[in-house]
């Protein structure tokens, strides 16, 4: 947009300088030559005048020699009779013409121009007094003046080019911060702010992004919040299944629900912590997904262990950190592993590995039949909510990755979580799985 501004301008002030400058130059030329010529019928007249005066050809010499024009041998006096005094230039006939018809006459000559004069004398006789300009008197400062002219135009059309290059500036900086700022708003990062700089126009399209950036964190606030309300209602049906555990005999049985109780409590208060806090934390909240995949296989090794499933895992030797809140990193661990646990059959091995770009959960079931509709939201070919893809889609989307489905070395699904991390992770280990313990 600069640029476009520059050679507009560029543009439009190199044709009003040339409207003015080519007018410009010819009327200096023609002033150069007036001035030229007014100076010569100057000293024409003073070569008229000492003819008043002077007595014979001897003190009209000494005349014409007191000129400018005479000691230069470019003045000259045609008398009536005899030779003319002086070095001559114009043309005899030129000169006749004066002598008999009267009135000065300006012609051009090799060289110049002459100035024929003419001169009364005694007795009715008239003599002619010429005087010769050179070419160069004619044009004598033109060049001088019509460089000066071209590098004041120069001066002007590039003072207009810088002056119009700032203004755009001012207006390209405020509109690149503007879509940086859409970028970063559509990238997920709420706390984006502009400062509103540039014309009005401009000004205004600041002041209304950052309000709708205000507003759009507000609705994000004001439904989790809601989310929050809503996971509270889960408290309810979870005392009373509380109730209902403590009343079972003891044994292994009630121990096994008296733990899941507490593990699904600490989840809604992990669920209404996280809910409740606001855009603008989540925004700075980073999350360790090596932390989060052996904290979670704690838990999904007790009931791989009831539903005899094996499992492996490997981890990076180095945390892989993602700019991406860990209730979001928990719930995709889960809804990966809790797919393994609600889509395959009892004693059906799976397999997680984590790299410093990689996330990938294979198992050794019967595989997914459409992989490109699992991805979308609300499709699922087991009969479940068609959720648990699109929540590791999306944080997939917040940490800067993709996700890809097809079959791994198993022989059943295989999702690949590409990841980005904000800070170079480790190089991983040699290729070894742990089986039973998360690693």
């Amino acid at each position: 947009m600069r640029a476009v501004l520059a050679r507009g301008t560029l543009a439009v002030t190199s044709m009003v300088a040339l409207a003015f400058l080519v007018p410009l130059a010819l009327v200096t030329k023609q002033i150069a030559a007036d001035r030229a010529l007014i100076d010569a019928r100057q000293q024409a007249a003073a070569a008229v005048t000492a003819m008043t005066v002077a007595a014979d050809r001897a003190e009209l010499a000494r005349a014409v020699a007191a000129t400018v024009a005479g000691p230069q041998h470019r003045m000259a006096v045609h008398l009536p009779d005899g030779a003319p005094l002086g070095a001559t230039h114009a043309r005899p006939e030129d000169v006749s013409l004066v002598a008999a018809r009267g009135g000065a006459l300006t012609t051009e000559v090799d060289g110049g121009v002459v100035l024929l004069q003419p001169a009364a004398l005694d007795g009715g006789r008239t003599a002619v007094v010429e005087v010769f300009v050179p070419a160069g008197d004619l044009t004598r400062g033109v060049a001088t003046a019509w460089w000066s002219m071209g590098v004041l135009a120069t001066l002007l059309v590039a003072a207009s080019v810088v002056l119009a290059d700032r203004l755009g500036a001012r207006v390209v900086r405020a509109a690149r911060e503007l879509a940086t700022a859409s970028r970063a708003i559509g990238a997920g990062d709420l706390t984006v702010r502009v400062e509103p700089a540039g014309p009005p126009d401009l000004l205004d399209v600041g002041e209304a992004f950052n309000a709708m950036a205000d507003r759009l964190t507000a609705v994000i606030d004001d439904e989790r919040e809601r989310a929050a309300d809503l996971s509270h209602r889960l408290r309810t049906p979870l005392t009373a299944l509380r109730l209902d555990t403590d009343a079972l005999p003891p044994g292994p049985a009630s121990d096994r629900m008296r733990q899941a109780v507490e593990a699904l409590d600490a989840e809604i208060d992990a669920i209404i912590a996280s809910a409740r806090r606001t855009a603008a934390e989540r925004a700075l909240e980073e999350t360790d997904l090596v932390d989060v995949v052996a904290d979670r296989l704690a838990f999904w090794a007790v009931l791989a262990e009831d539903h005899g499933r094996p499992w492996q895992v490997h981890g990076a030797d180095g945390p892989v950190w993602l700019p991406v809140p860990r209730a979001d990193v928990i719930g995709a661990v889960d809804a990966l592993v809790g797919n393994i646990f609600r889509h395959t059959p009892q004693g059906t091995g799976f397999r997680l590995r984590v790299t410093g770009q990689q996330l990938v959960v294979e198992d050794a079931g019967p595989g997914i039949a459409d992989p490109e509709a699992a991805l979308r939201r609300g499709v699922s070919g087991g009969g479940s909510t068609g959720l648990g893809l699109d929540i590791v889609c999306r944080v997939a989307r917040q940490a800067g990755g993709t996700v890809t489905v097809d079959r791994g070395d198993l022989g059943g699904a295989r999702i690949t979580v590409s990841l980005a991390p904000t800070t170079p992770a480790q190089a991983p280990a040699p290729a070894r799985f742990r089986r039973g313990m998360p690693g």
